[in-house]
């Protein structure tokens, strides 16, 4: 397995397998040899592309019976309404400014983007964690959006979120289902 990331720093910070050989490398030129793989995959983060030169590098590199699938997430879901509400509100009003304009092709499940294979139908999927609300708030702070936020504005934006969850979550330490529907396209070469 090759695993390539145009940041070194992601790289460094890869956990380490004997079994999976990481490099340095843009999408779109993965320095692979021609003919080379049967499957590339990109995992939230077909939207940071140029899709057209990354799926011009997959069948460059793919094998003739090989295959592509690129997959992203959108929004979490959380287990009872005052939750989800109170983080879609924060998510679609706090920090909707702060996102990338890229977003709305993973919020569109991708469909926006010119798919150059043979579509196979996929399953419906959903990435599922327990996280306790401390767990959830440090995800919350991984958000691109959120560090735009603190940078324009000096302060966290995830306090008022964690105090609005605080009030519905019951014991902060016990966890709760979050959810988020994966989206997928597939095909062959």
């Amino acid at each position: 397995m090759v695993a390539t990331d145009p940041s070194d720093a992601q790289i460094r910070n890869a956990t380490a397998n004997p079994r999976i050989e990481y490099g340095v490398a843009a999408a779109h030129s993965s320095g692979l040899p021609q003919r080379s793989v049967n499957l590339v995959t990109a995992a939230q983060a077909l939207h940071w592309f140029d899709a057209a030169l990354f799926f011009a590098e997959a069948k460059r590199v793919l094998r003739d019976d090989g295959a592509i699938a690129v997959w992203g997430y959108g929004d979490p879901i959380l287990d009872t309404r005052p939750l989800h509400d109170a983080v879609h509100e924060f998510n679609r009003g706090t920090l909707e400014a702060y996102w990338p304009t890229e977003r709305h092709l993973l919020l569109n499940e991708y469909k926006d983007v010119a798919f150059p294979f043979a579509e196979v139908e996929t399953p419906t999927l959903d990435l599922k964690m327990r996280w306790s609300l401390p767990e959830f708030a440090g995800y919350l702070r991984t958000w691109s959006a959120t560090s735009r936020y603190l940078n324009t504005h000096g302060t966290d934006p995830v306090i008022e979120v964690e105090k609005d969850l605080a009030a519905h979550w019951g014991n902060p330490l016990t966890p709760r289902v979050i959810r988020w529907p994966l989206y997928i396209r597939a095909g062959r070469q």
